[in-house]
């Protein structure tokens, strides 16, 4: 364990990932925070296997407030909080074939009227920006503001920020069960045993199943698999490639480096909680759809990895208090934009468990369409 284990806490964390390390690293100024985690060290699962990028119609509209609240956190961070930003410039090409034109038009129009910037592209610019893209794939819509994120260094200056405030990160620390009692909760970790004022659930995959040990009804939380694999091409890719989607989300790639790519057949494969394991099935798929897009010839599979993105059943995130069990914060359900929405989600939640209210552009996003108690 990282930090021993306090008798007490305000608030305890179950998940140290990149939704509990933001939320720790939001309210630990105003409460006393313990963060536990049940891996030998923070980010195992989803927030260290992410692909890493920002882009702001990514998860549909109901995402969209959160993500663009986050981006100005994400790019420009307050200087004690890092250095540097997290964001480098990448673009993002949402393509589709000629038959699709359609698709393209209504994607485009539809998040230009909620002030994207968005624009059509031709096929020749298609194939300026994807050079070897074939004929047919001539259709698309271009995003200038997608951007990558350096996710290790995002999670890592929330750990730091909650550390520096006085939160407690624990380790190796598994939440065997807990029960109300008159003042709050008391929770078992295996040999030990503290109380807690609230217990916040982030713990990602295995959220529905903290929920119970808790005595909570669970949501729905269904985690999915996904797959992404790092490619060396016989083909002078650039490293700024930008990223290319399927409109019909059959696929999407980017420049890793000169000459290589990360590819995901963007499956979403229903998955019970545990360590995802890239299945050779779908690494073959991603390359088959790979070819079927551009002639580049593939020379090694370098690199194949998988995640779990857990997802509530209607695809938003989940965060605020339970409406049947008193002192049970929800905090899970953030899919794959989890962490290009992290500032905005983690500064709502704070605000409601006992930190001053956000400011800026996160002040004007409504937490309730995010409610557990929309599933009540």
């Amino acid at each position: 364990m990282t930090d021993a284990l306090p008798s007490s806490t305000d608030v305890l964390i179950v998940g140290a990932g990149i939704a509990g390390a933001s939320l720790a690293a939001a309210l630990a100024p105003y409460r006393r925070v313990l963060m536990i985690e049940a891996e030998d060290a923070p980010g195992y699962h989803a927030t260290g296997r992410s692909a890493a990028f920002w882009q702001e119609t990514y998860g549909g509209p109901g995402v969209q407030p959160l993500s663009i609240a986050s981006f100005g956190a994400l790019q420009d961070p307050p200087r004690d909080f890092s250095a540097r930003g997290f964001l480098s410039p990448r673009t993002a090409i949402n393509l589709a074939r000629r038959d699709d034109a359609v698709a393209v038009d209504a994607f485009a129009a539809g998040f230009s009227a909620r002030g994207v910037p968005i624009e059509r592209m031709s096929a020749a610019e298609i194939e300026r920006r994807v050079p070897g893209v074939r004929p047919e794939w001539s259709e698309a819509a271009y995003e200038a503001s997608c951007s990558d994120i350096d996710v290790g260094a995002l999670h890592a200056a929330y750990l730091r920020a909650a550390k520096r405030a006085g939160a407690m990160l624990a380790t190796r620390a598994r939440l065997d069960g807990a029960r109300r009692t008159g003042t709050g909760w008391e929770v078992g970790l295996g040999h030990e045993t503290l109380r807690a004022d609230l217990i916040v659930n982030a713990a990602g995959a295995w959220a529905d199943q903290l929920a119970e040990a808790c005595g909570a009804a669970p949501l729905g939380i269904q985690p999915f698999r996904r797959t992404i694999i790092q490619l060396r091409l016989d083909y002078p890719v650039p490293a700024s490639l930008p990223l290319v989607i399927d409109i019909g989300g059959a696929f999407y790639f980017k420049g890793e480096s000169e000459g290589r790519i990360w590819l995901s057949p963007h499956d979403e494969t229903p998955s019970p909680p545990c360590d995802a394991a890239p299945e050779e099935l779908d690494v073959a798929l991603a390359i088959e759809r790979l070819r079927q897009v551009v002639d580049w010839p593939v020379a090694a599979v370098e690199r194949k990895w998988a995640g779990l993105r857990s997802f509530a059943p209607d695809r938003l995130p989940v965060f605020g208090a339970d409406p049947r069990v008193p002192g049970f914060i929800w905090c899970a359900g953030q899919g794959g934009f989890g962490i290009q929405t992290s500032p905005a989600i983690s500064a709502l939640l704070a605000a409601q468990l006992g930190a001053p209210a956000p400011e800026g552009a996160i002040a004007g996003i409504d937490p309730a369409p995010y409610t557990p108690s929309r599933f009540a």
